[in-house]
């Protein structure tokens, strides 16, 4: 059927500038703690909108989608 989400391993995204399979992430706070990411520790960009730490885990991840996560990183 055309016009639905591509499934399963088909549905690819981007995070950090690499093709990643989405599975069974459906949020980005399944997205981090699919990749062992702490929330608090990272600013993550999704199609351009800006989430700073622990914000926006709620938020859909979908097909296509172009994801940034930013570490920080102490030191002096």
């Amino acid at each position: 059927m055309s016009g639905e989400a591509a499934t399963g391993a088909e549905a690819r995204l981007m995070v950090n500038g690499k093709p990643r399979a989405l599975g069974a992430v459906a949020t980005l706070g399944d997205l981090l703690a699919d990749l062992d990411i702490r929330p608090q520790r990272v600013v993550v960009e999704l199609n351009g909108n800006i989430y700073r730490r622990g914000e926006g885990l709620d938020q859909p991840v979908r097909a296509g989608d172009v994801i940034e996560i930013v570490h920080f990183v102490g030191g002096g």
